[in-house]
């Protein structure tokens, strides 16, 4: 049966993202065309507002405890994040980890490319040019591929996670791996159904590890054998994790610090709540009483439906505005240098 707390969840996350792609992102597209890196990081900011809100939801209304141990994040390095698969919820509850150790407008998911295609979920995620992906090594490599070259053409510092099955994690352009086990000592809600039962997670744990890319090998076979000793030492910890105190052994912890005091962290999820629980409202007054937001909203939805019929989505749009704009310095240089 579905509980009023799985309800409040899903409604609140949806009626966020849908107006938040409609009222909060879509005033900011046109700045794609103009300045791909200032769009990135303007959209980056006002979707990691929206990512603070199933922390607070999780935490604050559902009764979630959150544990992290091991290593921190170094502010500004580029990492790449993997984690095992608990549920098919746990790349959500990651936020609840990285709003106490990161920051959550760095991080990047891929994700199914047919989740693009979600009224709000799936816009905003475009937005924030999350990697789409469909599931066919052959055929992601080369979009993975051009993604990450922009996001560092642009200097974007991304944690991208992933969950690897046959992925390159070494680049020139990578400061670490991020190795991050979760677990659930209690229930494991397994499915979005299980959410809108009630049945949302009492603790969730999280250990990280930190391993610098200059201690991860480049050669494909090396990397496999790399990535495998990680797993066999994950299923070791989950494997003492759940026989033993249910507790994450804090040994050998970084220096590090969280970015936040959970002050801080209390404060930001108490605004988040506030907020995306007035903003939904003022929007339906906004298309209630006025005709040009009827017009702008209506409009807007056309617009996100029509341009991933056409181009297949705003992520690539702007990875071609990119494009454009890097040919058009390559030119500008190479005739200043006959000149």
């Amino acid at each position: 049966m579905v509980s009023w707390k799985g309800m409040y969840f899903a409604l609140a996350l949806f009626l966020g993202s849908f107006f938040g792609s409609i009222f909060m992102l879509g005033p900011f597209l046109p700045l794609m065309f103009i300045s791909p890196a200032w769009y990135r990081w303007v959209t980056d900011c006002i979707v990691a507002t929206w990512l603070t809100l199933p922390v607070a939801l999780l935490e604050m209304v559902c009764g979630a405890k959150v544990v992290v141990t091991g290593d921190g994040f170094v502010p500004g390095e580029r990492s790449v994040i993997i984690m095992n698969h608990r549920t098919r919820m746990d790349w959500m509850f990651l936020w609840n980890c990285l709003l106490r150790y990161s920051y959550l407008r760095l991080e990047k998911i891929c994700l199914k490319s047919s989740l693009k295609s979600i009224p709000g979920f799936g816009w905003a995620m475009q937005v924030a040019a999350f990697i789409f992906i469909q599931r066919k090594w052959e055929d992601d490599k080369s979009h993975f591929e051009k993604m990450l070259d922009y996001f560092c053409d642009i200097r974007e510092p991304l944690q991208l996670l992933i969950f690897p099955e046959g992925t390159d994690l070494t680049g020139d352009n990578l400061d670490a791996i991020h190795d991050i086990t979760v677990a659930y000592p209690q229930n494991i809600p397994q499915t979005e159904k299980h959410l809108l039962k009630g049945n949302f997670p009492k603790e969730i744990h999280f250990h990280v590890q930190r391993y610098p890319i200059e201690t991860v090998p480049t050669s494909k076979e090396e990397l496999q054998l790399w990535c495998q000793k990680r797993w066999e030492e994950k299923e070791e910890r989950l494997r003492h994790f759940y026989e033993g105190g249910k507790r994450f052994s804090a040994t050998g912890q970084s220096i590090v610090p969280p970015c936040k005091s959970e002050l801080r962290v209390l404060a930001v999820k108490c605004a988040s709540l506030l907020y995306w629980t007035v903003f939904p409202l003022g929007m339906l007054v906004l298309l209630y009483l006025y005709s040009f937001a009827q017009w702008y909203f209506a409009a807007m939805v056309v617009f996100f439906v029509v341009q991933q019929k056409i181009f297949g989505g705003l992520e690539l749009i702007e990875l071609a505005c990119h494009r454009y704009f890097k040919k058009q310095q390559k030119f500008h240089d190479t005739k200043v240098k006959i000149n």
